[in-house]
């Protein structure tokens, strides 16, 4: 096992479609992580079912992972990768909306239930375990919903898309304490 590897999985559905929607919001922080600390371009692995993007992070070697699989079925790429670079699971992050959380929080959780997420869900019934560290990111509105599935799915709205943006510093900023300090540092820092 390759303990100085850390695997980031930033969940989402592959596709223009979907590119901004909330559901989306895994991808979205996989990619500002990309462009801030300069990873390799974002390249397909057909046998990994997903696409890779590798560099260094405060001298910690770091592969993003965006599965290709749609949400439902996250789970076969996360255990494909953790398998193939032989990263040990206390090494992998995994980014997710969550509907339970207010729109623009995050908090970091380790041990979890999926709490009805179908990607974090395929990864619980994947790895066979759920002791991995979330980073999950609200996205529930100040109204009550209607219809959870088709919000999750519809595209933030421009005053939204400027809140994401202030999103990507703080998510930057744990991601740094997380490799820096450790999850728990990053915990009390931050939720």
């Amino acid at each position: 096992m390759d303990k100085n590897t850390f695997l980031i999985v930033g969940l989402g559905n592959p596709g223009k479609t979907y590119a901004w929607s909330r559901h989306n919001i895994g991808f979205i922080m996989t990619d500002s992580l990309q462009k801030e600390f300069g990873f390799s371009n974002w390249s397909k692995k057909e046998k990994l079912r997903g696409e890779i993007s590798q560099g260094i992070i405060l001298d910690k070697k770091v592969i993003l992972l965006k599965p290709q699989t749609y949400m439902n079925n996250s789970g076969q790429s996360v255990r494909k990768t953790l398998s193939f670079y032989q990263i040990p699971i206390d090494n992998l992050f995994v980014i997710n909306d969550d509907l339970d959380l207010l729109f623009p929080s995050i908090k970091i959780a380790e041990d979890r239930g999926s709490a009805g997420h179908k990607g974090v869900e395929s990864i619980i019934q994947s790895l066979k375990t759920k002791n991995f560290t979330r980073l999950r990111i609200g996205i529930k509105p100040k109204r009550l919903l209607i219809n959870p599935e088709k919000f999750v799915l519809d595209n933030f709205n421009i005053i939204e898309k400027r809140k994401v943006e202030k999103i990507k510093e703080e998510f930057i900023k744990i991601i740094e304490t997380i490799l820096k300090d450790g999850v728990q540092k990053a915990m009390n820092d931050f939720n």
